[in-house]
């Protein structure tokens, strides 16, 4: 799907958020979404996917008593914010969105937390992940090198490297949203997802990638969502076996967790990261 489709597809689902509200109202029914609920009891572990997902139980947010009607609005203020967004072709993060809401008197956000919320809320209704709304987070995704050749579609056109030939010591960066690569061709064995820094430098200088036909990745510790769907797709796209080097304490296993079995808190998009 070409970045105009995946605009054009977003923007498409936001609004049926919207006019699904004015139906409900014009056949006089108090406006509602309906979600997953947000609990443990509702998570479980899929075994075919390998990942976790919510289960079957619902939740209803409806404006039928003033904390849903302020819920409703304030998802209804970044509806209408995302969409501008699309309609202009610029981005913002979510750090952004949570400020920017200063400016929206009753439907501003009383913590980050609350808007970060918000926003899976319509990644859950839409079927569209936040990158697809040009929302990214703060931090960056990490890093790859190795004997993989990509083509990445960005605002300036497209662009082919070689993660090996083509960067520099610090590898190809890898973008916020994923969908915008493809894999051409590669060399590698397996992947190996590294931790820490250091070890990936370590390996780098010691040529383990051309020795051994590995695709470097630096985590940067707990890794960011663009890390985890990054080495999803090496494994399910191209085959490779991904190996995670961490330090070996409690907190390694939650990495390591993340990157095998996606995370609790992105239940909804588990087969995706």
């Amino acid at each position: 799907m070409s970045r105009e489709e995946m605009d054009a597809l977003a923007k498409g689902r936001l609004v049926d958020i919207a006019r699904d509200w004015y139906d409900q109202m014009r056949g006089g029914i108090v406006p509602y979404v309906r979600l997953p609920t947000r609990t443990k009891q509702n998570i479980e572990y899929d075994d075919e996917s390998e990942v976790w997902k919510y289960g079957d139980k619902e939740s209803t947010r409806a404006a039928t008593n003033e904390k849903g009607a302020i819920h409703l609005l304030k998802m209804a203020y970044v509806i209408g914010f995302l969409k501008q967004q699309l309609v202009e072709n610029r981005s913002s993060t979510l750090r952004e969105l949570y400020y920017i809401s200063e400016g929206w008197r009753r439907a501003k956000f009383t913590a980050q937390d609350e808007s970060n919320l918000l926003v899976e809320d319509l990644e859950i209704i839409t079927d569209v992940q936040r990158e697809a709304f040009h929302l990214r987070p703060e931090e960056d995704g990490a890093s790859i090198f190795g004997p993989l050749r990509i083509r990445e579609t960005t605002r300036r056109g497209v662009r082919e490297m070689h993660c090996q030939e083509d960067v520099g010591e610090a590898g190809y960066p890898i973008p916020n949203n994923v969908d915008t690569l493809d894999f051409v061709d590669h060399d590698a064995k397996f992947v190996i997802a590294i931790e820490t820094g250091g070890m990936y430098a370590r390996l780098m200088e010691n040529g383990f990638d051309e020795e051994y036909g590995a695709i470097l990745v630096h985590l940067k510790g707990q890794p960011a969502r663009s890390t985890r769907r990054v080495l999803r797709r090496l494994n399910d796209s191209l085959g490779l076996p991904v190996v995670v080097f961490t330090d070996g304490d409690p907190w390694s296993y939650r990495i390591y967790a993340s990157v095998a079995y996606g995370s609790i808190k992105s239940a909804h998009m588990s087969e995706l990261l």
